[in-house]
């Protein structure tokens, strides 16, 4: 009998998320609330509140209120009634733009919309649910549950080249190079405003204190991880302008979050302000000109463009360019008619 109660403990315990996090030694003084805000993905205010009424959210073992503050290595557990997703990946038979590929990587073009790996109502539909039928088996890196072959990712809506390792000497092999900062990863991006010059951002990314789901520039070191970005003008077009970026570090949403902390957020970059007329004039000849080139372009303006590494095998230096995909170019094409002062209808 005992033994049949311990296994429907068992069973129970799996219908829920059980979260633990060890706050840092310089963590400031925060309320518990805000702070699993900020540490916890995809979850509500709402719904944390709720645990910690429910005496589901305890501070070293012991349940506390939402005004506790948390304190530097304070241990903190939640329990969430949501069951963990099922972290196998599962092969369909997607379709795959592949660049370059041989024993040891894989380079794909990836299109605008596909998700790299499957995550939060993302499970299905995948690049790596894709990479799964396509190599069957693929290596992974402790921590990296989910996303076998991956060294790197672009978001869902960004467009272009990401290389993938077939086996677990080249991901360990591609992740040094990654670590150290020598992959050459260059992007394209349309920008809002006139940029006068090339320059280079830099800062520490961490994720906003008022919408988590996007990232901010920081000087301080404790809110977020050192990022460097440097951009080249490539063509002005008025009230935008064409630019490459060249990655040094490689942070979550960094052009994105480097942009528009210098006041130039990519074109149509709805969770960075990019979505809306920012520069220009106040007609409604312009304004339709611009939700035409919104329609055309219903993403933000960003392309991975080139890709080189040096082979996990042969060491040879391998560089890789794909051209910027139709809804970009059509886009671009409109700015650059604008430009030179044509009629804005066509």
């Amino acid at each position: 009998m005992a033994e049949d109660v311990e296994l429907l403990e068992q069973d129970e315990q799996e219908l829920y998320e059980h979260i633990r996090i060890v706050a840092d030694r310089g963590q400031a003084l925060l309320r518990v609330d805000k702070f699993l805000m900020n540490r916890v993905e995809n979850t509500s205010r709402n719904r944390i509140q709720h645990a910690i009424d429910a005496g589901t959210v305890r501070v070293n073992d012991q349940p506390i209120k939402a005004s506790y503050k948390v304190k530097p290595l304070d241990i903190i557990t939640m329990v969430l009634p949501d069951p963990p997703r099922d972290t196998e990946v599962y092969p369909e038979n997607i379709p795959l733009d592949i660049i370059y590929e041989d024993d040891d990587v894989l380079l794909v073009n990836k299109e605008a919309g596909m998700v790299v790996h499957p995550g939060y109502n993302n499970y299905t539909g995948t690049l790596v649910n894709a990479l799964t039928y396509h190599l069957n088996i693929l290596p992974t890196l402790p921590g990296n549950t989910g996303r076998p072959g991956l060294v790197h990712r672009i978001d869902k809506d960004t467009s272009g080249l990401l290389i993938i390792a077939k086996n677990e000497w080249s991901m360990t092999y591609l992740a040094k190079q990654f670590f150290e900062h020598t992959i050459q990863r260059r992007y394209v991006a349309l920008v809002w405003g006139d940029i006068a010059e090339d320059g280079t951002v830099t800062g520490y990314i961490g994720r906003d204190a008022r919408d988590r789901r996007i990232m901010s520039l920081y000087d301080d070191p404790e809110k977020g991880k050192w990022s460097v970005t440097h951009y080249e003008v490539l063509e002005r077009l008025g009230y935008v302008t064409l630019i490459e970026c060249r990655l040094e570090t490689g942070r979550t949403h960094q052009i994105r979050a480097h942009l528009k902390a210098i006041g130039h957020p990519l074109f149509g970059d709805t969770s960075y302000g990019g979505d809306r007329i920012l520069k220009g004039t106040v007609f409604n000849k312009y304004k339709q000109f611009v939700d035409n080139c919104f329609q055309l372009l219903p993403r933000q303006a960003l392309h991975a463009k080139s890709l080189g590494f040096a082979h996990p095998k042969t060491k040879e230096i391998l560089y890789f360019e794909v051209p910027i995909p139709e809804d970009f170019r059509l886009a671009l094409e409109k700015w650059r008619s604008y430009a030179q002062g044509k009629d804005l209808d066509k």
